[in-house]
């Protein structure tokens, strides 16, 4: 009997997972604990490794396709063993008015998933509801499968449906989808790529013979190529991330900045420190993550999350560090940073930070955090607005550094001072406790030798 692999699920937040290598081909031998796929969450690359013995006899997902957790995606057994039921179940299943929500179990050849609330079924514009491989199809093609009409039972959209309108026409904007109802459709648009676009929707009935309007050339509004890019994996996530945390919070920016001198000549000690003392390659985003450990503990206000009707207060403080990957922004967490050593805090974050460019990080390693540092510095930014991480409050920027002329005892002289830019959310915090909160940093900054000491 084939054994069932499900897509195992890759932490509480992780709703559906892109596949984007099968380390194994269909036929191939499988050892228990051999790397069946690898899968990219909305925060990393995770393997997928074989729960069994056997031969790869069937996979039901191709590369780049969305598949939600729990989901059956392959199939071991013995060599030549017939897997033709699956395929009639899978067809089955395309048909059914709805999803089973029962525990599969290796002799029952039904793919069901197991979780059913992670993924929802939006209702299609004929009341009926859509199965999960026509989502899943019109996800990779851009069509929004709730404007198609459904031939399946109770108006529910299949595959067929979705490959019934790849034939036909072009794809809607996201516009253009909302405003579709009760309009008529064309079968080709005015937009990027030929997409329908909400100038191209009327309401009246097209002419009789009248000919279907031609994607219109790119080159007319765009001179020169383009190329479009889909927005998917871990981009598609930020993005509706940063939508979400600007459109639910009530957002505000402070700038400010800090007297640099003793970070630098610390920074100078460090770098040339005996090498056996660990302490070369402590750097000044180090000194900063260290100084806001111990600043929150004198404003603990800072230190919580606001969940709309409570706050959440901790006592520790578990900081966010943004680090810029290959494949876009990820924030992992260093845990219980008000207990560690400077050179615990450095060490820590360079792990986290090598694991999330060599997209090596886990689901532990990315959430969890109280509070978010964000440094571009080194990328000579002077202040800026950093995006607040809900249910976070707050949200450190750290700018580049700049030669100021301050006036000390009378006499204008040069000192290298240090940008910093808090955000925090005004729900949960007023401006004068995140204020009294900045100035503090400012002042630990400014006097990190003997913050050190404490």
């Amino acid at each position: 009997m084939a054994k069932e692999i499900l897509l195992p699920k890759q932490g509480n937040s992780v709703e559906s997972c892109i596949i984007v290598e099968w380390s194994k081909n269909i036929g191939d031998e499988v050892k228990t604990g051999d790397i069946l796929c690898q899968v990219e969450t909305d925060k990393a690359v995770v393997d997928v490794e074989s729960p069994a013995d056997g031969v790869l006899l069937k996979t039901f997902f191709e590369l780049d396709d969305e598949v939600p957790v729990h989901t059956l995606i392959a199939l071991l057994g013995e060599a030549g063993e017939d897997v033709s039921s699956y395929e009639s179940s899978l067809e089955s299943n395309e048909d059914s008015p709805a999803e089973s929500a029962a525990e599969p179990s290796v002799s029952s050849p039904a793919p069901v998933k197991t979780d059913p609330s992670p993924v929802s079924t939006p209702m299609a514009s004929g009341g009926g509801a859509v199965s999960p491989r026509a989502r899943n199809l019109a996800s990779q093609k851009g069509i929004d499968p709730s404007v198609l009409g459904g031939t399946g039972p109770q108006g529910r959209v299949i595959e067929r449906d979705v490959e019934a309108a790849l034939a036909g026409k072009q794809p809607l904007t996201p516009a253009a989808a909302a405003a579709a109802g009760g309009l008529n459709v064309p079968p080709a648009g005015t937009g990027l790529g030929g997409r329908i676009t909400t100038n191209d929707l009327s309401s009246g009935a097209p002419a009789a013979g009248a000919p279907a309007a031609g994607p219109k050339a790119v080159g007319t509004d765009f001179p020169g190529p383009v190329t479009e890019l889909p927005v998917k994996g871990i981009r598609k996530v930020i993005a509706q991330r940063m939508h979400e945390s600007l459109s639910s919070t009530a957002q505000l920016t402070l700038n400010s900045s800090t007297d640099a001198t003793s970070m630098l000549a610390l920074r100078k000690r460090f770098k040339n420190s005996p090498e056996e003392m660990g302490l070369t390659k402590v750097t000044l985003n180090d000194l900063v993550l260290f100084a806001v450990s111990r600043t929150l503990k004198r404003h603990e206000e800072m230190n919580q999350h606001f969940l709309g009707t409570s706050m959440v207060r901790f006592d520790n403080v578990h900081l966010g560090c943004a680090v810029d990957t290959p494949k876009g922004l990820m924030v992992p967490v260093l845990r219980f940073a008000d207990t560690l050593s400077l050179k615990g805090i450095s060490c820590e974050t360079k792990r986290l930070i090598g694991a999330c460019q060599d997209g090596k990080a886990g689901p532990d390693d990315l959430s969890g955090g109280t509070f978010t540092i964000t440094n571009l510095g080194a990328l000579g930014i002077e202040s800026f607005t950093p995006v607040l991480n809900p249910p976070e409050v707050g949200i450190l920027g750290v700018c580049n550094i700049i030669n100021t002329p301050i006036e000390v005892n009378g006499e204008m002289k040069w000192q290298p001072r240090m940008g910093l830019s808090l955000t925090f959310d005004h729900r949960a915090i007023d401006g004068a406790p995140a204020a009294r909160f900045l100035k503090d940093l400012s002042d630990t900054l400014a006097n990190i030798d003997l913050a050190m000491a404490g």
